[in-house]
């Protein structure tokens, strides 16, 4: 999900129970994210015993598989995408669809709050 202030906005402010937690520009309110990347997989037939070794992969905070789809999200670091892929091919894992994204103004909230957004 896009916020709108991400397209419309030059400064945010983040705010909770009628409290300022945070403000700033797009880009800086998101480096307060503890995750710097999401990588969507959509793998049909996945084992879950690669689990384990995804989520111990450098750089991985948490790695989750769901109605075909393997969701990794990494902490701060280079090259994410090329690593899992590499990964996926040394382990003969077949995938159909691959995404790559930054963290959301939605993953700020999120992690400041512990709250998904209300409306």
């Amino acid at each position: 999900m896009l916020f709108r202030s991400e397209l419309l906005c030059n400064r945010v402010i983040i705010l909770d129970k009628g409290k300022i937690i945070a403000t700033g520009t797009n880009d800086e309110l998101k480096e307060l994210a503890n995750i710097e990347e999401k990588i969507s997989v959509k793998i049909s037939d996945f084992n879950l015993e690669y689990l384990p070794k995804i989520k111990g992969l450098k750089n991985v905070e948490d790695a989750i598989y769901n109605n075909e789809i393997l969701l990794v999200t990494y902490k701060k670091g280079e090259n994410n995408l090329v690593e899992l892929m590499d990964y996926l091919k040394k382990e003969n894992i077949s995938y159909n669809k691959i995404f790559s994204e930054r963290p959301t103004l939605n993953d700020v909230f999120l992690e400041l709050t512990g709250k998904d957004l209300r409306d």
